[in-house]
């Protein structure tokens, strides 16, 4: 996908080849009057160059080739873009294809499309069915980058945005009138309602379908544009908790048109709630009303329904409001006060008024048309018909009504009954708008007090819906717009505004503070000139006068209405004098331009794209203090009916509206409070303070009210497009096209598949530029649209990387957030455009931090399971803890059964059991009467405790009513304040205007004084040369008088030309700022344009090709950007595949490593298993030897039976014989056992030496070859690492890092010599081990050999042993010492070397450690906490290890216990049978020797019994060493669980500690927290009054300063012409 930013799946040669043959094609859109067209662009011919700016396209409809204009041409986007869900993952951004995107979704019902951070809807002719709970529950829980376009995923957004952030959230709807604003709004809250819930049913969704009807029937009526409008903005918030449910809700309306109840355009009809109620069918109703006989004319234009189904609808609409009434909360006496002032408000216009003058001209009096209607309304509302006479015509102040003039007024402002006066028809719909305003007014409070509730809320979401933009002419109507819909546009002017400044404007503030470049082409500015027109203000805020400062619509029709004589020609005289063209002047550059009709003019709203006529006529009565609207609120409280008086009572002087036009402004919960106190700070600071009572102004203080409550909450736009106008084609003014060339070209509009919804092309591209969404997406892609500060950012997504977080620690203190965010950034490996780093935030591209948020819930949700696991496995060790109790307590009970059924029937039992119950009766009543004492102390603690909460409660109630008493006070005193300062800057800026003039009079006065001087002085010289001419011919006499005459008309002529010289410099001065200030508006309208006015009179060609030119560099530049872009987007698609397959070359190599340890696993199994097929054989022979031992004792058993029981058929021998074989037995026996003890020794050492030197001389062999090749592989690694270092050593300060990681290296290095020297010492000892075990079995074949030669030696008889033998037994002894002596010098010296390599070793590691030194000086500090962290763990990892090893020891030395044990069992068993035959031997040994037998099997059967004393002997030292190796491994054990348990314990303690210090310090910073905020609200509201009271003050002494400094400039000044008059005097007198 082109279009979307990471591709879907991988593409089919056959798309592939598609898409290269449609960009080969060069699809373009022809832009042209109704719309754009589908063509291709064709290259040049050779030989026939196009002219310059000239391009050719041929269309794809019809085949036509034209050559138009190069900037009416814009690429298409590729066929996969057609319905894209967001608009700004278009590969062309550019109106065509926004409008084609948008035409096809349209096409195929899809009305909802993305348009970056807004959305963009726009409203289908029927009602489709996808709003529905079902689909609701669809979008509940997603983020907003998992839905699709909906008005639903625009509520979830802003829902999950609030529960995340904790911010209150905004949802600003626009567009035209009748695209579907309010529609969205009820889907909007609809969602809110159902998804989000509400406690204890606050806010519901019937609630709020509910709210909707009564505000619809009450709000909203049929006008040109819509069937059913709304007349009255609206704020709906909707206050969540903590656990993000509606805690409750609000609705504040403000701009409502209740004028529109008495008068209206023509064809429009009035609020449709008053023909709901002409249509109802209830006859007592009707009846109470005066409804059964209806006036055939109304001067309000209310009359009932004429066809019969829609009266029949009027009725169930009736219906369905009074149930919803019901549902919110309004009683039927309250419903029918609702209704009593509706049918008043109709019989007063049936009643209707007569006309103010009479037919001679005189003055009439103002009365009823027809009385008996008026008697009706004056039944109704509860008065005499006097009273309401009185009240709509005759003006008489009474009740509440009387007002005193305040500062706040002013004394230039007329007071409230004067004015201009009123016509009597002019006064009857005053009261009936103000009627119909107070019960608005009411309603809407009586709709918060059902919603609203005291359960804290913690933030809100609020939607914002106000009447759309209104043009008579869109529907086909020719009559002029009205004021009520000026005020409309003007207010969907100001919202346009806000969403460019927030999309737009903002962004490219922060971007600029933050030092990031865009490359955007120059945008339009981000005034609105039509707001200006409006709005603009007076910086004279007290004065009323007519004067040359340019001035809104607003403040020109305040001025007007005050000022005798104004009307509206001169308001449109002036508006265009300020706003109007001038001389040349062109309509795309003025927002203001005059109309061919009287008192028509035409204003240009949404950028100049939606131009509207309107109709200034009557519109200075807007403004006029009319006194009757104004009485109505006091009719209505004093009405006789209870009704009615008891819902208006006391309502005058609440602060639940603001000026008469904000309503719903009650508090009922902290943040409705807030949101109040921000409207009314809007109406009482700055200019409002003084201008608030002004009707026009109103308006602008209601807008700016409904933009402060929202400007500081997030804000999601939406924007309706209406997809056709309500009536015929317009004036190509109100749809503004694009031109194509000279002569615009009429082409077919590109023709929509079939079945697709149409749309109007010129319209929605007319809406669309007017929003100028094309700006905010360009700043969307181009830009970067999400942020976060860095702490944010790094708390927010470490868990993304763990290396770091172990590293630092989870809670560590950054130094440098920045530097901190960079490695994060890195470890994240980001593409390096998707991020910026700004001077305080890190910028993400867009869906970049999206995809964060994705890994950072997946990496959250693996954290939750594994701790999910653990909390479920500790659990279930509880339960299974808790069921040994159980069991054992159920065994307890069991127990104790068995033993009640034993003792059961015992006499003294049942005396024990009789007897026990009497003695606890005692015990029982002393516990009672102890207990009615305790319960008296605690009821009289009770009282006392009850006693004192009652006294803090009215302390703190008292406090409270203290607190609202001084925080009304403050309010008063800080708005009077406020005003004062106003008031004090306006004074301050006339004093500062009045000395600029005062100066600028001095300084002509100066000017003149010398200008005068001098002439003073060449009249003198020319009095002095003409008497040195004269001086001799004329007397004295003659010449004095002549001279004096000359002196007096020099006088005269010097009067006369400093007075015409002033009057001259006045006028030049008048010329000069007329001058001035025509410069001044031509500047503001265009200086480009009037010079490129005078450079056209020279040239006429130029302006059009710098145009043409500027618009050739805009749109290169957002192609240029728009490729840019999608390479950027190609980048991070490469950026991922390399990351894809990074991934899976790490996986990879860890399957192969995997792989390759397994298959060393399976070698080391399977030579394991040799050793142990090994040891299981040789265990096989040696029970094969003993199986054949014991055979072979049998045999001998059996032959010494035989041999027993020949000796005893044997005759007896004498005693003699007997006594001498004895003695011949003992000494052989004394012989024999010791040459066998010296045979023993001889054999066994004989053997284990020359079975140890062989293995000892194999085994240094080998290790000696080893140990040579492993010193030289290390000391060729250990001189690489001395020339590494000493490299690295020079290069410390920079390449720090690359430092620590060879010493990182060495440190395993040395690990793994360490560990491989252990090892091979570990193999040595088991090698010893080993042989020790092979001589023993050699020493056990040794001696049953020695057995069997003792017993060759019985066969000796008396013949001692032959010394040849012996000396050759010696000869073999002291060679066997020598061989081990040999051997023992042999190993002697393989230690040596063993002690020589080790010394070797011990050298290079001094010399590493040495390395290792000079290294970790730089990073000891750096390491401490994390070289103790990896020793705790390794120490935890070497004792589970020690603790398996030992296990799996221990389960096989149990194995061989057992085997042995099965052994030496069958061993005892052959022995206790060879005890028992060795008994019987014995027994008849002993009877042979009282029969004197034959020495020799004497001597033979003793030598056997000592075998088998020896072999016993043998069995048990060997039964004794296998139990005490047992115990010594039992022992072992027993120690490493106790550490094991030890160490978990004291794990867990410090865990429990851990969690408990956290607990305390989260629960202390949240203390903290909460003090710090309060006293910092407190600490600013103390800076807000000392700084307004500094403000005061400071104003205070600068106005006394400036006063001083007056009246010495006055005093000087008075000085001066006293002085100057008596120079005057003087030189008089002395001419004289």
């Amino acid at each position: 996908g082109l279009c979307s930013p990471e591709p879907t799946g991988a593409k089919t040669e056959e798309q592939i080849a598609a898409e290269e043959a449609w960009y080969e094609t060069e699809k373009v859109w022809l832009v042209h009057r109704d719309g754009f067209s589908l063509g291709s662009q064709l290259r040049p011919e050779q030989g026939s160059p196009l002219p310059e700016g000239k391009v050719k396209v041929k269309l794809d409809h019809d085949g036509a080739v034209l050559e138009v204009e190069e900037d009416d041409v814009e690429k298409v986007n590729p066929p996969s873009c057609d319905r894209v869900e967001d608009l700004a993952s278009l590969l062309y951004l550019n109106e065509s294809s926004v409008l084609h995107t948008l035409r096809q979704r349209y096409g195929g019902n899809l009305l909802h499309t993305y348009a970056g951070p807004t959305m963009v809807i726009i409203n289908p002719l029927s009602s489709p069915s996808m709003y529905s709970e079902k689909v609701m529950h669809m979008f509940k829980g997603c983020r907003r980058e998992d839905t699709s376009p909906h008005i639903y995923a625009v509520a979830q957004a802003a829902y999950r945005s609030m529960l995340m952030s904790r911010q209150d959230q905004a949802v600003v709807l626009l567009g035209a009138s009748g695209s579907g604003k309010t529609t969205n709004c009820q889907h909007l809250v609809q969602y809110l309602a159902t998804i989000a819930g509400s406690t204890g049913k606050v806010f519901s969704a019937e609630k709020w379908q509910a709210l909707y009807t009564i505000l619809e029937a009450f709000g909203n009526s049929s006008t040109g544009m819509n069937g059913n409008a709304t007349r009255f903005s609206q704020i709906i918030s909707l206050d969540f908790d903590q656990s993000g449910q509606v805690a409750s809700a609000s609705v504040q309306t403000l701009l409502l048109e209740k004028l529109r109840v008495a008068k209206r355009p023509a064809n429009e009809a009035t609020f449709n709630v008053f023909y709901y109620l002409l249509a109802c069918s209830d006859s007592t109703l009707r009846t109470e009303l005066h409804f059964n006989h209806l006036a055939e004319n109304n001067v309000f234009g209310i009359a009932p329904l004429s066809k019969p189904e829609e009266k029949q609808k009027a009725t169930q609409q009736f219906n369905k409001l009074q149930a919803a009434m019901k549902v919110m909360g309004i009683s039927s006496d309250e419903q029918k006060a609702f209704w009593l002032v509706l049918g008043a408000i109709y019989h007063l216009g049936a009643a209707g008024a007569t006309k103010e003058p009479l037919a001679d001209g005189a003055a009439g009096r103002k009365q009823f048309a027809r009385h008996e209607w008026a008697q009706k309304a004056a039944y109704l509302l509860g008065c005499s018909l006097e009273e309401l006479s009185s009240s709509i015509f005759k003006h008489q102040p009474k009740g509440t009504l009387q007002r005193s003039t305040s500062f706040r007024q002013g004394p230039d402002e007329p007071p409230l009954g004067e004015g201009p006066k009123l016509t009597a028809l002019e006064c009857l719909e005053g009261m009936a708008a103000g009627l119909y305003s107070e019960l608005f007014t009411l309603l809407i409070s009586l709709l918060n007090r059902a919603l609203k509730s005291s359960q804290h809320s913690v933030c809100s979401v609020t939607v914002v819906d106000t009447p759309g933009a209104q043009n008579p002419e869109l529907a086909g109507q020719s009559r002029g717009a009205t004021f009520e819909e000026l005020c409309h546009n003007y207010a969907q002017e100001r919202l346009q505004l806000l969403f460019h400044q927030r999309t737009f404007a903002r962004e490219l503030e922060r971007y600029k503070e933050e030092n990031i470049e865009l490359a955007l082409a120059d945008a339009e500015p981000g005034s609105s000139g039509s707001v200006a027109v409006v709005d603009q203000p007076s910086h004279q805020v007290r004065s009323l006068a007519r004067t040359d400062e340019a001035r809104g619509l607003l403040w020109l029709l305040e001025e007007e209405a005050l000022q005798p004589g104004g009307n509206e020609d001169t308001l449109l005289e002036r508006l265009f004098s300020y706003y109007g063209p001038q001389e040349g002047g062109k309509k795309g550059h003025n927002p203001l331009l005059p109309s061919d009709k009287p008192r028509h003019f035409l204003l240009g709203h949404s950028s100049g794209t939606n131009w509207v006529e309107y109709d200034a006529t009557g519109w200075l009565n807007h403004v006029k203090h009319n006194p009757a609207s104004q009485n109505a609120s006091v009719l209505l409280q004093e009405s006789q009916k209870k009704v009615i008086s008891s819902l208006f009572a006391g309502r005058g002087g609440s602060a639940l509206v603001l000026s008469g036009s904000v309503a719903g402004l009650e508090g009922g919960s902290q943040l409705a409070l807030r949101r109040a106190t921000s409207m009314r700070k809007t109406f009482t600071t700055g200019v409002a303070a003084v201008k608030k009572k002004s009707l026009c102004i109103q308006i602008k203080l209601q807008v700016d009210a409904l933009i402060d409550s929202i400007k500081k909450s997030k804000l999601h736009f939406v924007h309706c497009f209406l997809p056709k106008a309500a009536g015929g084609g317009g004036d190509p003014r109100a749809v503004p096209c694009r031109r194509v060339s000279g002569s615009e070209l009429e082409l077919p509009a590109e023709h929509c598949e079939a079945g697709l919804m149409q749309l109007d092309v010129p319209l929605l591209r007319a809406q669309l530029r007017g929003s100028r969404l094309l700006d905010a997406l360009r700043m969307y892609r181009q830009g970067y649209p999400d942020h976060m500060v860095f702490a944010e950012f790094r708390r927010r997504f470490d868990v993304l990387a763990p290396h770091l977080t172990k590293k630092h620690g989870r809670n560590y203190i950054v130094v440098d957030e920045k530097r901190a965010v960079e490695e994060l950034l890195e470890s994240l490996d980001l593409e390096k455009s998707s991020y910026h780093m700004g001077l305080s935030r890190v910028f993400f591209r867009a869906g970049s931090l999206a995809r964060l948020e994705e890994q950072r819930d997946a990496q959250t949700s693996r954290n939750i399971t594994l701790f999910q696991a653990a909390c479920r496995g500790f659990l279930a060790r509880q339960q299974f803890k808790k069921r040994k109790i159980q069991d054992l307590a159920i065994r307890c009970v069991q127990k104790n059964i068995k033993k009640n059924k034993g003792v059961k029937g015992w006499p003294w039992w049942k005396l024990f059991t009789t007897v026990r119950p009497l003695i606890e009766v005692q015990l029982t009543e002393d516990q009672i009467r102890g207990k009615d004492e305790e319960i008296q102390q605690l009821k009289s603690k009770l009282e006392k405790v009850e006693k004192e909460r009652n006294e803090l409660r009215l302390n703190s109630d008292r406090l409270e009513s203290r607190i609202t008493e001084l925080t009304s006070e403050l309010t008063d005193e800080r708005n009077t304040g406020e005003s004062a300062s106003q008031l004090l800057d306006a004074e301050t800026a006339e004093r500062l205007r009045a000395e600029k003039e005062m100066k600028d009079l001095q300084a002509k006065y100066d000017a003149l004084k010398k200008q005068m001087e001098s002439m003073e002085m060449e009249v003198m010289e020319a009095r002095l040369i003409r008497a040195a001419e004269l001086n001799g011919e004329l007397d004295d006499d003659d010449s004095g008088g002549e001279w004096r005459l000359k002196y007096e008309r020099a006088v005269r002529e010097i009067d006369f030309t400093k007075k015409r010289l002033q009057q001259e410099l006045e006028d030049k001065l008048e010329v000069e700022q007329q001058g001035k200030r025509q410069l001044e508006r031509r500047l503001r309208e265009d200086v480009a344009g009037a010079a490129g006015s005078a450079v056209a009179s020279r040239s006429p060609h130029r302006p059009r090709a710098l145009q043409q030119l500027k618009k050739k560099c805009q749109r290169l530049a957002a192609e240029l950007q728009d490729t840019k872009l999608h390479l950027e987007g190609q980048q991070g698609r490469n950026h991922d595949l390399e990351k894809k397959q990074r991934r899976f070359d790490s996986e990879l190599s860890q399957a192969h490593e995997e792989a390759q340890r397994e298959r060393l696993q399976r070698e080391k199994l399977s030579r394991e298993k040799d050793v142990l097929v090994a040891e299981v054989f040789g265990l096989k022979q040696l029970l094969e030897d003993k199986d054949s031992d014991i055979t072979g004792l049998t045999q001998k058993a059996e032959a010494l039976e035989a041999e027993l029981q020949d000796i005893s058929s044997q005759e007896s021998k004498d005693e003699a014989s007997l006594a001498k074989v004895k003695k011949q037995l003992r000494d052989l026996e004394a012989k024999v056992k010791d040459q066998e003890e010296e045979l023993d020794e001889q054999a066994g050492t004989i053997q284990m030496l020359e079975q140890a030197k062989l293995r000892l001389e194999m085994e240094m062999e080998r290790l000696r070859q080893t140990h040579a090749k492993e010193v030289e592989s290390r000391d060729e690694e250990v001189e690489e690492i001395r020339q590494s270092c000493q490299k690295k050593l020079k290069q410390m300060e920079v390449q720090l890092e690359e430092e620590y990681e060879d010493k990182q290296k060495v440190l395993r290095e040395k690990r793994e010599l360490e560990s491989k020297l252990s090892a091979i010492s570990e193999q040595a000892n088991q090698r010893d081990f080993e042989t020790e075990k092979r001589l023993r079995r050699d020493l056990k074949r040794t001696k049953a050999l020695l057995a069997d030669a003792q017993i060759m030696l019985d066969h000796l008889k008396n013949n001692a042993p032959s010394k040849r033998e012996i000396a050759q037994l010696k000869n073999q002894l002291e060679e066997s010492e020598f061989t081990c002596a040999a051997a023992v010098k042999a190993r002697k010296s393989m230690e040596v070397e063993i002690e020589d390599l080790h010394l070797q070793i011990d050298d290079l590691a001094k010399a590493k450690a040495a390395l290792e030194e000079q290294l970790s000086r730089l990073q000891r500090e750096k390491n401490e906490v994390q070289s103790r962290l990896e020793e705790d763990q390794e120490d935890m990892n070497e004792l589970m290890k020690k603790h398996k090893a030992a296990v799996a020891q221990a389960s096989r030395d149990l194995a061989q216990m057992n085997d042995l044990q099965a052994q030496l069992e069958e061993v005892s068993k052959e022995k206790q049978e060879l005890q028992e035959k060795l008994q019987g031997l014995q027994s008849q040994l002993e009877f042979l020797e009282q029969s004197m037998v034959d020495k020799s099997l004497v001597s033979r059967q003793e030598a056997k019994i000592r075998e088998l004393e020896t072999r016993l002997e043998f069995e048990r030292t060997q039964v004794k060493r296998l139990e005490s190796l047992a115990t010594r491994l039992k022992e072992n054990m027993e120690k490493l669980t106790e550490e094991r348990d030890q160490r978990a314990a004291a794990e867990n303690r410090e865990k429990e500690q851990n969690k408990r210090l956290q607990r305390q310090l989260r629960d202390v910073k949240e203390e903290m927290g909460e003090l710090a905020k309060k006293e910092a609200e407190a600490s600013r509201k103390k800076h807000e009054l000392e700084m307004d009271l500094e403000s005061l003050e400071a104003a205070n002494q600068s106005l006394q300063s400036d006063l001083k400094l007056a009246f010495k400039r006055i005093g000087d000044l008075q000085a001066a012409i006293e002085d100057e008059m008596e120079s005057d005097s003087n030189e008089d007198l002395i001419n004289r």
